[in-house]
C-alpha cells in the first residue's frame, strides 16, 4: 500500500497547481493532508477514484485544518485529542483500520518569536505523544504530517542560524526526539541516512530552487510494522504547495 503526506498550504490554491492530476499520477491508497484551510464542502476534490473522505476543519475560517482519503473505508474515524482546548484548530485525524492505527497531525508551529513554544512543548508534544502511545496498546499506529520541528542538524540547510528559530529549538527537537524514545521510527531514516533532504523551503529568496531547506514533514511507524516497511522517500519535485509530499510503502 502507498501512503502519501502533503502539507498543501490551502487546498483550495493546492488545487489550481495540479493537486488532482498528482493525485491521479501517483495513486495512492491513502493520503494524509495538512493545513487545507477550508471547510469539505469548499473543496470540490475532483479526484480520478472515490475516497473516503475524512475532513476537520478548524473553528477558525482559512486556518489549519487535516483531511484523509482512503481507498479502503476505516473502520472509526476519531478527530481531535478530547480536549476542548486543543481540538479548535482541527489538527488531528485518527483512523482505525483492521490491523493498525493512522494519524494525521498538524503541528502547531511556534511562530515567529517563539510565541506559542511554551504550548507546544509542555502541553501539545506531551499530549499527543500520550495519544500514540494509548493507540499503541491496542494497535501498531503509523503517524504522518507536518511536525512542524527539524530533528537533527542535517533535516534543515543552515542549522547554526537557527537554534532559536521555530522548528529547531532544543524543546521542539527534545519533542521530536521522545516519540524516538517511545519506539516510533522515522521511515525516511531508515533509507536516508544522509543531508540536503528537505520538505519545507520559504517562499523567499528563491530557497526552492537552492534547495535551502527543512525536512520537517515525516512518516513515524511502529516498531510492529518495520517488517512491512519497503520503502520511504520524498518527492521535492512536485510543485503546488511550500511543503513536498512525503511517501512510505508498507507490504
Amino acid at each position: 500500500m502507498k501512503y502519501i503526506s502533503w502539507n498543501v498550504n490551502g487546498i483550495r490554491a493546492c488545487q489550481k497547481k495540479g493537486f488532482a492530476q498528482f493525485v491521479a499520477r501517483e495513486d495512492p491508497d491513502l493520503l494524509c493532508l495538512q493545513e487545507v484551510k477550508a471547510e469539505r464542502h469548499q473543496a470540490e476534490l475532483n479526484l480520478h477514484r472515490n475516497y473516503h473522505v475524512s475532513w476537520y476543519s478548524a473553528e477558525k475560517k482559512g486556518y489549519s485544518g487535516t483531511a484523509v482519503l482512503s481507498k479502503v473505508t476505516p473502520l472509526t474515524v476519531t478527530y481531535g485529542l478530547g480536549d476542548a482546548e486543543l481540538d479548535r484548530e482541527g489538527r488531528v485525524i485518527t483512523l482505525e483500520f483492521a490491523d493498525y492505527f493512522l494519524v494525521n497531525v498538524y503541528t502547531p508551529n511556534s511562530k515567529d518569536g517563539l510565541q506559542r513554544l511554551a504550548y507546544r512543548h509542555q502541553t501539545w508534544d506531551p499530549r499527543f505523544l500520550q495519544h500514540l502511545r494509548r493507540l499503541e496498546q491496542a494497535k501498531p499506529v503509523a503517524c504522518c504530517g507536518d511536525l512542524n520541528v527539524a530533528h537533527r542538524e542535517i533535516d534543515l540547510a543552515h542549522p547554526a542560524d537557527n537554534h532559536f528559530s521555530a522548528g529547531f529549538t532544543d524543546e521542539e527537537r527534545a519533542g521530536f526526539e521522545n516519540y524516538l524514545r517511545a519506539g516510533f521510527i522515522d521511515t525516511f531514516r531508515e533509507f536516508e541516512p544522509g543531508g540536503g533532504h528537505y520538505t519545507w523551503w520559504s517562499y523567499r529568496t528563491a530557497a526552492r530552487e537552492r534547495n535551502i531547506g527543512w525536512r520537517i514533514d515525516y512518516w513515524l511507524i511502529s516498531p510492529a510494522l518495520r517488517p512491512r516497511l519497503q520503502k520511504a522517500w520524498l518527492m521535492p519535485e512536485v510543485p503546488g504547495s511550500d511543503h513536498c509530499p512525503v511517501g512510505m510503502i508498507l507490504a
